[in-house]
């Protein structure tokens, strides 16, 4: 049974700033009072994760997903409540905790400009006490699922984006960490390096077991890589379960397009079910409805007794919708 790797109690953060006012007023008035003001950027947040899971941890832009990354590696110290990676405090033990994690943001690059990339990772193996051995056996693998050949022996300010990222992401798993926090690593990439660079993440957890944690806007990389998701909304967390539970609670609305050769009379089709929501466009007509009512099955049937039908499309409810309805209206209106 895989252990807990990441646990969050009861985690809460604060942040005090000093209240600034507007105008030139405002700023005289700012001479002579220091009215605080306090902002909650994740307030009462318990997870646990398993050694091997990729998470999906995602939200709106201030949500708190960043903030929560931070205090899990160590950079930020929580307000409230208990944070633990590998068994330590982070934020108590950095240079441990920084031995067993890995960290890729999408925005900043832990490279050195000047360097070729080969001289970056021999740095790199010398600050995390990586032996030879270690060394060669996870380049080996990272130049093989991440392609770094082409471009290893180039400086890393002539790299594309493309390429950097993927140097990015082979540096921060250079030493082998046991938890890969990943924040928006295929932001700006285009489609083919980030199939590249997915492929590559599943083929790290495959082998090594690595934790990863992921937060992105990018849901397409949530459905390739996750299983399981963490919604975060205003510092609270609102939605933590499976990916497929998400889809068959909160997805519900499905629609069927049909091309006809012949329209009939609108009264039929009203006739054949008031839950059934039926627009026509010329010979093209769609039905939205709820699958907790009826079954795709059964609106083919209904329709295609009435009309007679040329092509049929189905579309189900996407991952954008159901996670955009949840920032809106949280899961009870899903």
């Amino acid at each position: 049974m895989s252990q807990n790797v990441i646990e969050l109690k009861g985690v809460r953060k604060e942040f005090v700033s000093t209240k600034h006012y507007p105008g030139f007023k405002g700023a005289v008035k700012g001479l002579f009072t220091k009215e605080k003001e306090e902002k909650v950027a994740v307030d009462d947040v318990s997870v646990t994760i398993k050694e091997g899971e990729i998470v999906g941890y995602i939200g709106s832009n201030g949500a708190g997903k960043s903030t929560t990354i931070k205090m899990m590696s160590g950079i930020l110290t929580p307000t409230e409540g208990t944070c633990l990676v590998n068994g330590i405090e982070p934020y108590k033990n950095r240079k441990i905790n920084a031995k067993n994690i890995g960290v890729v943001f999408g925005q900043r690059t832990q490279l050195w400009w000047d360097l070729p990339l080969s001289e970056t990772y021999t740095v790199l193996k010398e600050i995390y006490e990586v032996s030879d051995e270690d060394f060669k056996e996870g380049m080996d693998f990272l130049y093989e699922v991440l392609e770094l050949e082409p471009f290893i022996h180039s400086s890393v300010r002539t790299l594309s984006l493309g390429q950097r990222m993927r140097a990015d992401l082979a540096a921060a798993l250079l030493h082998n960490p046991k938890v890969l926090y990943l924040d928006e690593p295929t932001i700006g990439l285009d489609i083919v390096v980030k199939d590249r660079m997915r492929k590559a993440i599943k083929d790290i957890n495959h082998k090594y077991h690595t934790t990863v944690i992921l937060t992105t806007h990018d849901l397409g990389d949530i459905e390739e890589l996750c299983n399981r998701i963490i919604i975060i909304d205003a510092g609270k967390k609102i939605y933590d379960g499976n990916l497929s539970d998400l889809k068959k609670s909160y997805g519900c609305n499905c629609s069927v397009h049909f091309e006809v050769k012949e329209v009939p009379e609108l009264g039929k089709y009203r006739a054949i079910h008031e839950k059934l929501e039926i627009t026509i466009n010329q010979k093209k007509l769609s039905v939205n409805f709820n699958k907790m009512d009826f079954s795709v099955a059964d609106v083919i049937a209904k329709i295609m007794a009435i009309a007679e039908v040329t092509d049929v499309q189905i579309k189900e409810t996407e991952l954008t919708d159901i996670v955009k309805k949840i920032y809106q209206h949280g899961v009870e209106a899903s």
